[in-house]
């Protein structure tokens, strides 16, 4: 039988406890028994009145946390779903890549992060805290106020994971989504956009959430020529851009169409002129915004081959 697996992410006084008390509370462990797995101990327990029905352990140490327990569990307690409330300071890849047993499936991975200490835990432990903010598939950024929720914004951490639903909830207990509708980074109203070289990844992020933005925009920027190895035909140029640090170096394409763009070699500077469809494509799985490009050239290297943010 397969079991779900929720995954509670974050570093200590995150609010990860708080959040699970939430959840259990809404009765999401009132029907099918629950195993509750804790691997760091804060501040605030459990409330016990919403443990009806549900099974916890705790683990101390990241050693223990072998497939060998998780299967010796599984039999002692028979649960219908699993949540781990994970350890801030322990990587997440070893624990779904090599600890799961197979049948336990890891459904949904939920990341808090306090706003207030957010920077500091970027600047002093930024593969940890990349790590939850690209994994994550529901981000939600507490105790927040007015000046984080700008500063959080500025730096459209939709790049880092475009997948998750982010929110950002205050202090008063109130939230909102990250995204809102006024984000539009650039002034479209002529039709025609010339990307300044260091505002590509800006601009990358916003036609892939909002192709309709761009539908019929003719745009005009500098990038590095691939060609797709995974979908034939497929000529992908884009640009590498680095959203924390070196590790997280990622390489932003977009799907272009049009003549001559087999003859430039991988890894070759372009100066591209296209306009922007919305329209199906196998590589986006599903619809995305596809270049048809009008006009192409070879071009030299910018000052800064890496976009940031």
């Amino acid at each position: 039988m397969d079991i779900p697996v929720y995954l509670i992410a974050g570093f200590l006084d995150a609010g990860k406890t708080n959040f699970i008390n939430g959840i259990l509370r809404d009765g999401f462990a009132r029907e099918d028994r629950t195993l509750l797995i804790r691997c760091e101990e804060g501040e605030e327990e459990y409330d016990r009145a919403a443990l009806t029905n549900v099974f916890t352990y705790n683990v101390e140490d990241q050693e223990e946390l072998t497939t060998d327990l998780l299967k010796k569990l599984e039999k002692q307690y028979r649960p219908r779903q699993v949540i781990i409330e994970y350890n801030g300071m322990w990587l997440m890849e070893p624990l779904y890549r090599n600890v799961l047993p197979a049948n336990w499936i890891l459904y949904q991975i939920m990341a808090l992060v306090d706003a207030t200490t957010f920077d500091m835990y970027v600047k002093n432990m930024g593969q940890l805290m990349m790590e939850k903010i690209t994994n994550a598939d529901l981000l939600i950024f507490n105790r927040c106020n007015a000046e984080l929720r700008a500063s959080l914004r500025s730096r459209n951490l939709r790049m880092a994971n475009r997948r998750a639903d982010i929110y950002l909830e205050n202090a008063d207990g109130t939230s909102e989504e990250y995204v809102t509708p006024d984000m539009a980074p650039f002034d479209l109203t002529s039709g025609k956009l010339d990307l300044a070289d260091d505002d590509y990844g800006v601009w990358y992020v916003d036609v892939m959430d909002n192709p309709d933005r761009y539908q019929g925009v003719e745009v005009h920027f500098k990038a590095v020529m691939c060609h797709s190895k995974k979908f034939k035909g497929v000529h992908c140029p884009g640009r590498f851009a680095m959203v924390c640090c070196e590790n997280d170096m990622q390489f932003l394409a977009i799907v272009c169409k049009g003549e001559g763009l087999e003859k430039f070699k991988d890894r070759q500077w372009v100066d591209i002129t296209a306009t922007v469809k919305k329209e199906q494509s196998t590589a986006y799985n599903g619809e995305g915004p596809v270049l048809y490009v009008s006009h192409i050239t070879p071009a030299e290297k910018p000052k800064n081959e890496v976009v940031g943010f």
